[in-house]
């Protein structure tokens, strides 16, 4: 399953990479397959893993602050692993070149 998940601090000002830093530390500590870009960050594991680890994120952020908002988007595909390279590679052969990452 890949769950792509960006987390929103409210009421921190404008700059919120202090905060964001801090959520990508734990996502790189916990072990799973992901990829981040400029607005979200990509995770791939089973229900449990990857919705243990983004309420961990969640609750990272709330710590010091008021309030946040989370979203996310699943893709569930039973038998695909390593989609989360995979599907970009996918769509690389289908146009006959590298995209940009």
């Amino acid at each position: 399953m890949l769950v792509e998940f960006s987390i929103i601090p409210i009421g921190i000002g404008s700059s919120l990479g202090d905060r964001l830093a801090e959520v990508l530390e734990i996502v790189d500590a916990s072990g799973l397959p992901y990829k981040i870009n400029p607005m979200g960050t990509v995770i791939e594991g089973d229900w449990d893993d990857t919705m243990k680890l983004i309420k961990k994120c969640h609750k990272a952020v709330m710590k010091k602050g008021e309030r946040a908002v989370t979203i996310i988007s699943i893709d569930d595909r039973k038998g695909k692993p390593n989609r989360i390279d995979e599907k970009v590679k996918s769509i690389e052969r289908r146009i006959g070149k590298t995209l940009k990452k």
